[in-house]
């Protein structure tokens, strides 16, 4: 087939050898718990003066381009094809530790959901699941508000716009969460989320994103 983004020839693969080595790899050197580099891996400021409530984060990718094209193809394209490569980079992050007692895509709202068909996170967190051979968990946990598009909104507006927005009808009493997402802008979703899971009961809620937005 031809590559995805270039067109040129990439036999069985999404991507020819040249687009991949061209995605924007995140450094390691960042916040353990925002992903935002930072020097000697050290937590930032941001973190250590407002804890959010979710305890870490790893991503593969900076959102850029051309990783924005993969992202926005599964997303809106539904070139689900994508959701395999792109799954499989993000289950190639070291294995969290401790491990996880279950794995919680991050929910679409019924109405987004039906839009779009699918849930991105969903599909990029089964390869992670199959390696990590914790179960998926997508009944029990549900974004009750059709909230507006985090993305079309500015940045400082997305905490409040989310908030309130998750719901959960298990009981997570001492459980450690692997939440999973596509891109990771100002993190509000997650820590919403998070702040959900925790006051469920959860001991630890860990994110795995795809790519994490830099600030300009």
């Amino acid at each position: 087939q031809d590559c995805l983004l270039c067109r040129a020839a990439a036999g069985d693969d999404l991507l020819c050898p040249a687009c991949a080595d061209a995605l924007p790899r995140l450094s390691p050197k960042c916040c353990p718990v925002c992903a935002l580099p930072t020097p000697g891996a050290q937590t930032c400021g941001a973190c250590l003066r407002h804890p959010p409530h979710f305890d870490a984060t790893r991503a593969v990718f900076r959102y850029e381009f051309p990783l924005d094209r993969l992202v926005q193809s599964l997303k809106y394209a539904h070139r689900l094809a994508s959701a395999d490569f792109l799954g499989c980079e993000l289950a190639s992050l070291p294995a969290p530790s401790p491990a996880p007692d279950l794995i919680l895509p991050v929910p679409l709202a019924a109405l987004r959901l039906a839009e779009r068909g699918f849930n991105q996170a969903l599909e990029l967190a089964r390869p992670l699941a199959r390696s990590c051979g914790a179960p998926l968990e997508t009944r029990h946990v549900r974004r009750h508000r059709d909230t507006t598009p985090q993305a079309s909104l500015p940045w400082k507006e997305r905490a409040k716009n989310i908030r309130h927005a998750f719901e959960c009808d298990i009981d997570l009493a001492g459980m450690k969460v692997l939440v999973v997402d596509d891109v990771m802008t100002t993190g509000a979703t997650l820590d919403e989320l998070a702040r959900t899971l925790k006051a469920h009961g959860a001991s630890r809620v860990e994110n795995r994103v795809l790519a994490r937005a830099l600030k300009a």
